[in-house]
């Protein structure tokens, strides 16, 4: 299995864990929610992604994975 889509949910507090885990995927600009970077490479951080997802306090951090 390999993530293919990663996206945040409404709901998020922008507490800057998730850019905290994995700042190659997720941003927290000021004055926003957290934010997914586009065209980031998520096969390479793919374990960052699901840290970040399962310790976001809000449960807001979703992915999506597809079969190799």
């Amino acid at each position: 299995m390999a993530i293919s889509r990663v996206w945040i949910e409404d709901g998020c507090i922008s507490c800057g864990l998730a850019e905290a885990i994995c700042p190659e995927v997720f941003k927290l600009p000021p004055d926003s929610p957290n934010l997914v970077i586009e065209g980031a490479d998520l096969l390479s951080v793919e374990s960052k992604i699901k840290e970040a997802a399962k310790e976001c306090p809000m449960d807001v951090i979703k992915y999506e994975e597809i079969s190799l």
